[in-house]
This record gives C-alpha cells, structure tokens and sequence, in this order.
C-alpha cells in the first residue's frame, strides 16, 4: 500500500518544523516550473537564475512566519511575481505594463528550453527546431500574455489563483490567456 504524498503546503508546514527533508521535496516539485516561468518572463537564463536563487532564499526566510492561508504554488509564484517587478522597477522599466515584451538579452533563452538530445539525429533537428518555435512564439507574446500562459502551464493555477497574484480580475487573466493561447496557435499552426 503506497502512502498519498503529502501536499505542498503540508510540506512546507514540516519545514517550517524544522524538517528539511521536506524542503528539499517541495525544491524538486517546483524548481523546473518555477525556473521556467522566470526564464519565459526576463528572457535571459543568467538573469533567471539570479531571480531563481532569490526567490527561493526569499521562501527560507519566510518559513517561520509561513502561514497557509492560499496554496502553496500560489504563494511561491507571488513571491517570483513580486522580485521580477524588483527586478524591472531597478532595470527602469514600468512594470505594471509589461506590453513592450523586453529588451534583455536573449541569447540564454533558446538554450534553456530548447528540447533534450535524443538519439536520432534527424528526430533531435525536428524536435529543436519546433522548440525554437515555440520559445520565439513565448517570446512574441506581450509580458502579461506570457505570464498568465506560463502561470497556467507550469504553475497549474486556476484563473483565480493568478488573478490574486497579478493584483488583477478573473476576466483580465482570462482574457490575457485568450490572447496568448490564440498567438501561439497561429505562430505554431504550421507545426501541425
């Protein structure tokens, strides 16, 4: 008989215990999904994985006042949402907009999503050359279009629970994600 796994916000509570056993699993749940919303919204892999490490130095610091008063994915993902607005404020971009779609450096971005090496040379250019698309395709979307489609693809959230964290109503995410969904069907419809 296999034990249920334990839910993130349990998880964090042991942790806030003093169980680092439990950190450690939370860290392996949400590290890929959470890089790759950081990647996908600054656009450059060194700058991500700066953002990364603070975000999670910032959820170490917190776990004593650590409360469970959301979900766990949702209080992580206002944490990351909050540091690249710190981000932006210091880079001397309007963060609230996040329409212009970035001039960071992208030279890192294809590399960390591009798809894995496989065995089959012919099979790997297909598949890098569909993940090139796609990350051109992520890149094209507006920065509230990308946030709310990774938000909802890596972050498994609910409209609700990105409407909380963007500070924005159920419809305005709704919507965002609309437009994204429908970008990156007409950027990849040739992929089909």
């Amino acid at each position: 008989m296999s034990k249920n796994p334990k839910t993130d916000e349990a998880l964090m509570l042991a942790y806030q215990a003093g169980d680092t056993v439990s950190f450690e699993e939370l860290y392996g749940r949400w590290r890929g999904r959470l890089f790759r919303y950081l990647v996908h919204q600054c656009g450059n892999q060194a700058r991500a994985e700066e953002l990364y490490q603070d975000v999670w130095l910032k959820v170490v610091n917190a776990r004593e006042h650590y409360e469970v008063a959301a979900k766990f994915s949702t209080w992580l993902f206002r944490i990351a949402r909050h540091r690249l607005i710190d981000h932006w404020r210091a880079a001397g971009r309007d963060p609230a907009t996040y329409a212009d779609g970035g001039d960071d450096d992208e030279s890192g971005y294809l590399e960390a999503v591009a798809a894995p090496e496989v065995e089959e040379p012919q099979r790997w250019l297909e598949r890098k050359g569909l993940a090139e698309k796609l990350a051109g395709a992520l890149a094209a979307l507006t920065d509230v279009q990308r946030e709310a489609f990774v938000m909802a693809e890596e972050g498994e959230m609910t409209l609700e629970e990105m409407a909380a964290i963007c500070g924005v109503g159920r419809e305005t995410i709704k919507s965002r994600l609309r437009y994204a969904h429908a970008k990156l069907r007409a950027a990849l419809e040739d992929c089909r």
